[in-house]
């Protein structure tokens, strides 16, 4: 397999080649900063890249921006993203869409030469390879940005009925309970959903479009 890595710490960009190469790999180029990444690519047309997400000069999000326009010069290519913390908008970005070919390791994981071998090759494969806390924060933040994800199967079923219209009467005969348990439910939805007491008089429309806009 032909890499090109994209690295400035000096030190993890040499032990990088050394890996690589001493596991039968070739190592097609390196690029110690941002400018550097994307004509080394296009040149190269590696089978993988593992880049650093922040390079120089701005040590923002060079390295990711680079892998982003490479995917759509170079539709396809692997690319294997390390990063020295959990960067969850970063990841986010770089997994939209559904992509293949896509990994996001913390740098630490490069020391279980093992485990990161496994990640690149899985990459170059077309599949994907995500750190465990990567996985845990994107999780979190899905919980995070969706409102409804708080709501147990039995409120969702309020809510769907609430957004078709129904008042609690109709609500408690679909569902085979009582008008008292919708009447808990609803406020249960309401509390999870942030809609508070002083706005009673709209919060029914609120949930309901909050449950539509989800």
């Amino acid at each position: 397999m032909r890499v090109v890595i994209a690295e400035d710490n000096a030190l993890l960009r040499e032990g990088l080649v050394l890996l690589l190469r001493s596991s039968g790999h070739e190592v097609a180029g390196v690029a110690a900063t941002g400018p550097e990444i994307l004509p080394l690519l296009v040149e190269q047309r590696p089978d993988a890249a593992v880049l650093d997400v922040r390079m120089p000069p701005g040590f923002r999000d060079e390295g990711l921006r680079a892998a982003l326009e490479a995917r759509v010069q170079l539709p396809g290519l692997p690319v294997l993203v390390l990063s020295q913390y959990v960067e969850e908008t970063y990841a986010a970005e770089l997994l939209g869409g559904g992509a293949r070919g896509v990994g996001y390791l913390l740098k630490d994981r490069v020391g279980r030469v093992d485990e990161f071998l496994d990640a690149l090759g899985r990459v170059a494969e077309g599949g994907t390879a995500l750190d465990p806390e990567v996985v845990t924060e994107l999780m979190s933040r899905r919980r995070r940005d969706d409102p409804l994800a708080t709501l147990t199967p039995r409120e969702r079923e309020v809510l769907q009925l609430m957004a078709e219209g129904h008042d609690n009467a109709t609500i408690a005969n679909s569902l085979v309970i009582t008008e008292r348990s919708v009447h808990k439910h609803i406020g249960n939805v309401f509390t999870k959903l942030e809609l508070p007491p002083s706005d009673s008089g709209h919060r029914r429309v609120r949930a309901v479009l909050a449950y539509l806009n989800a």
